[in-house]
């Protein structure tokens, strides 16, 4: 929970609590307009993979539905996608991801 009082100082967030649903918390970052934020993208990554891992499909790349590879998992446990898909929707994506930062 640490993770997003600090960044979120500057707001109300003391009802936030390690008991809080993170769709709760996901939601109230939404409605404070704070789904710009690093530490709401963080949520969402985290959140995906959860569901994930309830349906039995942790680890499969949401593109191609291959196994991610160990290592990516190792590195960030809410990777998405396998190394050769990441690196086709970084391609494909690259002038979004410029406009967005």
């Amino acid at each position: 929970m640490q993770l997003i009082k600090k960044p979120l100082q500057a707001t109300d967030v003391a009802h936030i609590s390690m008991k809080t649903p993170l769709g709760n918390v996901i939601d109230y970052l939404s409605q404070i307009k704070l789904s710009n934020t690093d530490t709401f993208s963080k949520l969402m990554r985290l959140e995906a993979a959860y569901c994930q891992l309830e349906l039995g499909l942790y680890g499969i790349c949401s593109d191609c539905e291959m196994d991610i590879e160990p290592s990516r998992l190792i590195a960030d446990p809410t990777e998405q996608r396998c190394a050769q898909c990441e690196q086709k929707f970084l391609s494909e994506h690259r002038h979004e991801l410029r406009l967005n930062h």
